[in-house]
């Protein structure tokens, strides 16, 4: 069943980072507006503070220990949008609109999400793996969690480096800095923190997510896409919300014209409007040019040819 939307619920016909950006500021906002609801029906602020992250916040955070995991699976899922910390959502959401940008301008719109949620999955199996199977990182099990969006952020990362490597920051200055160069960069702290023990698990869960972002990016480039399978089902949920074309009523009318001969009387020419201009464009990013109809093409010319618009 095709996609029946002219924007999805999910962002799969708009613009996908920004969807993702606002899911993870409003999912922040939520749950910092609960912490500040307990802090000021609570007269004693450690004790507000220690029942939130008790009885609320640790709820939705990926637990160290298979134990509890076993009886909190959606924390699979939940983990990856929770951030305690403002800086810490700010960091992640500037390096998520770096790469996310880049990916989504050379790849459309469908690749962000999938990437984003496997890498993340990824990045809590190498977590749940490496610190329950090293001696040295058994002190992070009793009690330990995992949270953020880092290790989907570095999925998108390296499957965009991988993708265009030679893409410029700053290139009015000395020819700009390579991408490749700020992921090598990106990387290489995120190793050093683990020899530092400075939150070892986080660390590693973003070498999990890197993995799997070169598998899905050089699987790409082999003609198979990873995220058809997770595209597919949010396709199907959205047309949940939309009735079936062919199901609506049929409204027929009679048609009056003149029987002629020779050249046609007039030609059709498609209305020239800024939406479906638009509409057209966010054809291309999807799907690419070679796509458009000969309408759509010729529409898109005499968009270039006139000044107006």
């Amino acid at each position: 069943m095709g996609d029946r939307h002219s924007r999805s619920i999910l962002g799969q016909q708009g613009n996908t980072l920004v969807l993702l950006l606002a899911i993870l500021a409003i999912v922040f906002c939520i749950f910092k507006f609960i912490q500040l609801a307990m802090v000021l029906t609570n007269p004693d602020y450690a004790a507000a503070t220690s029942s939130y992250f008790s009885n609320v916040h640790q709820w939705f955070v990926l637990p160290a220990e298979p134990a509890t995991l076993l009886f909190r699976p959606w924390t699979l899922l939940t983990y990856m949008f929770i951030h305690d910390g403002v800086f810490h959502l700010i960091g992640n959401m500037i390096w998520l609109w770096v790469f996310g940008y880049i990916l989504q301008d050379l790849t459309g719109n469908k690749t962000i999400f999938p990437l984003f949620i496997y890498g993340a999955l990824c990045g809590a199996a190498l977590y749940l793996i490496c610190v329950n199977l090293f001696p040295g990182l058994h002190a992070f099990v009793n009690g330990g969690t995992l949270e953020g969006a880092s290790a989907g952020i570095m999925a998108i990362a390296l499957a965009t480096t991988l993708l265009a490597p030679g893409y410029r920051f700053f290139p009015m200055i000395n020819g700009g800095i390579p991408l490749w160069v700020v992921t090598v960069i990106y990387v290489l702290v995120d190793v050093a923190m683990i020899a530092g023990m400075s939150n070892p698990g986080g660390h590693i869960s973003h070498i999990g997510g890197g993995l799997f972002g070169i598998l899905y990016m050089t699987q790409m480039k082999k003609g198979s896409d990873l995220g058809n399978g997770m595209n597919r089902f949010f396709n199907w949920f959205n047309n949940l919300f939309t009735p079936d074309p062919s199901l609506r009523r049929k409204v027929t009318r009679e048609e009056f014209f003149y029987e002629t001969s020779g050249t046609t009387p007039f030609r059709k020419v498609p209305n020239l409007t800024q939406k479906r201009i638009d509409a057209i464009l966010d054809k291309i990013g999807e799907q690419g040019y070679n796509k458009l109809s000969d309408e759509e093409k010729q529409i898109l010319k005499r968009a270039a040819e006139d000044d107006n618009l």
